[in-house]
């Protein structure tokens, strides 16, 4: 029985892991399929957590047929160096991805495209990245920053060895694809939100530190004027952050945090009881940011779980400025 809730939990996480799993799981889609398919956009809509285009598309009796295609979200796309301007109603295209199971000739899951100009489009969190602004550099965390999707992808693939409580265990083993609280545009906990590959602005101020993350419109505020946390009855969604500069180094703590059905990650809770410590502070080479940190619940952790990753500087990077659109959210519960 304990193997067999192991199993379970481990396929969880290796699901979420899949970077073109971000939002929800692509087992709507034959992704061991790759069709390539040519037509003009008809529809297009850029938006998070999806953009969504249809193509007419000639077939080989010589009658027309519409596409649907479904690509990553606007914020993720924005990092890869898809902007909302990047396709136009008659374009011209071609376009490589996975077809539905249920209906293969009408929805794709879209992994890149590619105009008449010969021009690439990423259309997917595992596509190729188009963007070359990576040769300024940093003096302080201030500016705007990019976790990579192998960042991404190592934090996720590390949730298959936190050491879980019981009731982490079944949460793991209970965790549904299709219930995210991303359907209902309510993003994933800290630190998973703070891997997610898209911009993420700093602004230092005399007082306090504010991140605003290009997804499902998260800001975070870190204090530094000495206050202490609130009431523990006061929570939050992000939580209550206060910090203090150890050289250049920002050292964030963060308690009250409002219980989140994906608070730790995207296959696991939070309580009210999760606590983090989070260091922010640049590289030696000015072109990265070190995230390290310490994350604790004991309602689903049995140890503190750590982690340290690297964010690239993109500082003419700008946002997606994409509110979440929630029937967008939730379409994919249709496939």
């Amino acid at each position: 029985m304990k193997t067999t809730t192991t199993l379970a939990v481990l396929s969880l996480v290796l699901a979420f892991a899949s970077p073109s799993r971000a939002h929800h799981s692509a087992a709507a889609f034959d992704t061991q399929k790759d069709v390539k398919v040519s037509g003009s956009v008809t529809q297009y809509r850029y938006a998070n957590p999806h953009v969504y285009l249809t193509i007419q598309i000639k077939k080989d009796d010589g009658s027309t047929a519409s596409m649907e295609i479904e690509a990553g979200a606007a914020s993720v796309l924005n990092g890869l160096g898809f902007t909302k301007t990047s396709i136009a109603v008659g374009d011209v295209v071609t376009i490589v991805g996975n077809p539905a199971r249920n209906k293969p000739e009408g929805l794709l899951l879209g992994k890149d495209l590619y105009k008449r100009d010969g021009t690439y489009v990423p259309l997917n969190i595992g596509s190729r990245s188009v963007y070359d602004g990576k040769t300024a550099t940093a003096t302080s965390i201030a500016g705007t920053w990019f976790s990579p999707r192998s960042e991404f992808g190592a934090f996720m693939g590390s949730t298959g060895r936190w050491a879980l409580t019981d009731k982490g265990r079944a949460a793991a083993a209970a965790a549904d694809p299709k219930a995210t609280t991303q359907k209902d545009c309510v993003p994933v906990g800290a630190p998973t939100l703070m891997f997610y590959p898209v911009a993420n602005t700093i602004t230092v101020q005399r007082d306090r530190v504010v991140m605003n993350v290009d997804w499902m419109d998260s800001q975070r505020v870190i204090y530094l004027d000495g206050r202490t946390h609130p009431p523990a009855s006061q929570t939050s969604l992000h939580g209550h952050s206060v910090g203090r500069w150890e050289g250049k180094t920002l050292v964030v703590e963060t308690t009250n945090f409002t219980a989140h059905a994906n608070g730790l990650s995207m296959a696991l809770p939070s309580s009210t009881q999760k606590r983090l410590t989070e260091r922010f502070v640049v590289g030696d080479d000015g072109k990265t940011l070190i995230y390290s940190g310490i994350m604790e619940d004991p309602v689903y952790l049995t140890k503190p779980v750590e982690w340290s990753g690297k964010w690239e500087y993109r500082p003419t990077m700008i946002h997606s400025n994409q509110k979440c659109d929630i029937e967008v959210a939730r379409r994919f519960l249709q496939q």
